[in-house]
């Protein structure tokens, strides 16, 4: 008997069992196009096609419209969406499926143009540069208005309430995206944060809403339901740069993520070689695979080969899969029947609609076709 592929094996993620360590990454896709901003059917059907992964992430999802950046991105802070996400959650427990929600802020990556002319927020007023897609076209990035303390620990309200929203509608558990140069990367960053208050400077402070809201969370609901993502080796994408500071910095925090018993530490591989990049870390997984000590996802372009490989190896238990989920509804099944994938179409990662979302076959439905031709 050949052995079960390692991706394949079922895993006990705090209390929550699962049938593979498969897991469906976030992706933001831009099908809410309606008033509400709230998901509909069509989201339903989405995630209930994939709902075979070990655990699905949702798309990134704003926890306040300050938090937006994104066009036709739904949010959890109404009570419109959050009824709305009740069809998703039970679309993909009747498929016996779990999900979490991706709680999301921008932060300095949005524009005026989603928040009726007002600045962006961010710890500092520094631009991320580049351009930003917004309801009034593609437009150039803007300085931020830097928070106040204050609002500082709105934001962290903000996701509490997201995160309340989020059990109040079914979800299995929340996903905080401190990663990809998003609101909390960009207060861990020195080159985003030049704050000189308790949320700026030492590693410390820069890392302080972060735990602020962790501690807030598991007021609220067990943090062996609450996972957190980062991405310690961004560089130049989203305006995030390596520095001296930053591995430091990702140290601390993963080190300290071992006094939380969280659901998972989900981190990103780099997206593009930064083996000459100074101060840059090329691999993240094997970095801090030894100093987590709870379940470690990875991500970033894995195969089903080096997915399988890199459970074998010790170094993470699931492995994130994103674009492969695009176009495989049913990844698990192809994985374990070795079967060919579907090609994504790019072209539709980002519009509205049905097609590219949920029009891509099911391999058991083209096994019939052959059968029956």
């Amino acid at each position: 008997m050949s052995k079960k592929q390692a991706l394949l094996q079922n895993y006990l993620m705090g209390d929550l069992a699962l049938p593979n360590r498969i897991v469906m990454a976030p992706l933001t896709r831009c099908r809410a196009d309606n008033e509400e901003l709230a998901p509909t059917a069509l989201h339903a059907e989405y995630y209930a096609q994939r709902a075979s992964a070990g655990f699905i992430i949702s798309e990134g999802v704003p926890v306040s419209t300050q938090a937006s950046g994104y066009l036709n991105v739904p949010g959890i802070y109404t009570t419109a969406q959050t009824e709305a996400w009740k069809l998703v959650t039970k679309a993909v427990h009747d498929k016996n499926g779990r999900i979490f929600i991706q709680l999301w802020h921008v932060g300095r990556m949005s524009h005026p143009d989603y928040h009726g002319g007002e600045l962006p927020v961010a710890p500092s007023a520094i631009s991320a540069g580049g351009r930003v897609r917004t309801p009034k076209g593609i437009k150039e990035k803007v300085a931020p208005r830097a928070l106040t303390v204050a609002e500082i620990k709105q934001t962290i309200q903000d996701f509490v309430q997201g995160a309340k929203n989020a059990l109040y509608a079914g979800f299995d558990g929340v996903e905080i995206h401190s990663s990809n140069g998003y609101l909390f990367h960009q207060f861990f960053s020195t080159c985003s944060n030049i704050r000189t208050d308790e949320y700026g400077g030492s590693i410390e402070n820069r890392s302080r809403i972060f735990f602020e809201l962790l501690d807030e969370l598991k007021k609220i609901m067990p943090l062996n339901r609450v996972g957190v993502r980062l991405n310690p080796s961004l560089h130049t994408g989203m305006g995030i740069q390596v520095n001296k500071d930053t591995l430091p910095t990702f140290d601390y925090i993963i080190q300290r993520l071992n006094d939380y018993d969280l659901a998972y530490l989900h981190l990103s591989e780099p997206y593009y070689p930064v083996d000459d990049v100074p101060f840059a870390e090329p691999n993240v997984t094997k970095r801090y695979r030894p100093i987590y000590k709870g379940t470690l996802i990875t991500n970033t372009r894995f195969t089903q080969v080096t997915g399988n490989q890199i459970i074998e190896d010790g170094l993470a238990d699931l492995v994130a899969y994103g674009v492969p989920f695009i176009a495989n509804p049913d990844l698990p099944e192809r994985f374990a029947q070795n079967a060919p994938l579907n090609e994504p179409d790019k072209s539709t990662f980002y519009t509205t609609g049905a097609k590219g979302y949920t029009d891509y076959p099911f391999l058991v439905k083209e096994n019939s076709s052959r059968e029956n031709s």
